[in-house]
């Protein structure tokens, strides 16, 4: 139904990142929180809904089943893909860094995790005033009680590609500082990414590929909405289903949010097939990004952690 309003319930917890860190037989563990700390912690939670009064609706659509759609033929996941083409197309030209605040959840191993709520510094690869830069990340950890104070660090060419990461509150005072391939097992522990595929512009390169597989493959329905929002900030929602579960398709259901005024996607959420007849769909993963300033002229301070302002 297209006239809806909908909540995303953001009690504590892709697109997708870091470690859980083990030190002399310690378990940095994502713990699960009381739910009282949602309260507490004074965190707006991420709400998307789709306007009673949204236009331009393009209802859901089957593409032509059987044989695969051929790449030349008319298919309903254009306008999405040509709106994600231009984004991206966007960010390569226009955007060099950003901050926003970070939502994540991910199923792993069967097992939904968390909210993850963080503070995030991005900037990408490229040349700014003349000077090449790589692609960095700074994170610092809000939510949930168990992660809050973690801070990572990660720049492409250094540390012989490690990140850094150290634990907030009680831990920070007694477990040190590591670094950690971002591949490697410990990194990759309760995380369905490594940290190098974190940000938007990777979100954007992976929904392109996914909707040109799906184009090719020919077997998706598609609905585009204009007008859907998350929390106060004005979208077009794509949504793509696969109703039969095939090996080529990692997703029953997913919606991309892009943000009018950015031209940035802003929210991406994926579900599962539902396990049984009559039941809701699982989720798979989602990831907001709140609070977004783009080129606010992030620079290499930022992503050193010999910074002062950061508790390395």
């Amino acid at each position: 139904m297209v006239n809806r309003r909908v909540s995303v319930n953001m009690t504590t917890h892709h697109h997708p990142f870091w470690a859980t860190v083990m030190i002399a037989g310690c378990s940095l563990l994502m713990l699960p929180s009381v739910e009282a700390q949602q309260t507490r912690d004074r965190l707006h939670e991420p709400v998307f809904r789709i306007s009673r009064a949204a236009k331009n609706v393009t209802t859901a659509r089957d593409a032509a089943p059987g044989a695969a759609a051929k790449v030349n033929k008319p298919h309903p996941l254009d306008p999405g893909l040509d709106l994600a083409r231009n984004s991206l197309e966007h960010i390569e030209r226009n955007i060099q860094d950003y901050t926003c605040t970070l939502v994540k959840r991910e199923r792993v191993n069967g097992s939904l995790l968390e909210h993850e709520f963080m503070s995030c510094k991005v900037r990408h690869a490229g040349i700014v005033n003349g000077k090449k830069v790589p692609f960095s990340v700074y994170l610092n950890f809000l939510r949930p009680e168990s992660m809050k104070g973690r801070e990572v660090i990660y720049m492409a060419g250094t540390n012989d590609g490690k990140f850094t990461v150290h634990e907030g509150g009680f831990k920070g005072r007694f477990l040190p500082t590591v670094s950690l391939l971002p591949t490697s097992t410990l990194a990759m522990r309760n995380q369905r990414y490594p940290m190098t595929e974190i940000g938007i512009k990777t979100m954007t390169k992976r929904l392109i590929e996914k909707g040109t597989r799906d184009r090719k493959l020919g077997l998706c329905k598609v609905r585009m909405i204009n007008g859907a929002k998350v929390k106060d900030r004005v979208c077009t929602m794509l949504e793509v289903r696969h109703d039969d579960r095939r090996p080529q398709f990692d997703f029953h259901l997913a919606r991309v949010f892009l943000d009018s005024e950015l031209n940035l996607p802003i929210r991406y959420e994926a579900y599962d097939w539902p396990t049984s007849p009559g039941t809701a769909p699982q989720l798979i993963e989602e990831y907001t990004y709140m609070n977004l300033k783009v080129n606010v002229g992030l620079r290499d301070a930022d992503f050193d952690s010999k910074n002062p302002k950061y508790n390395f």
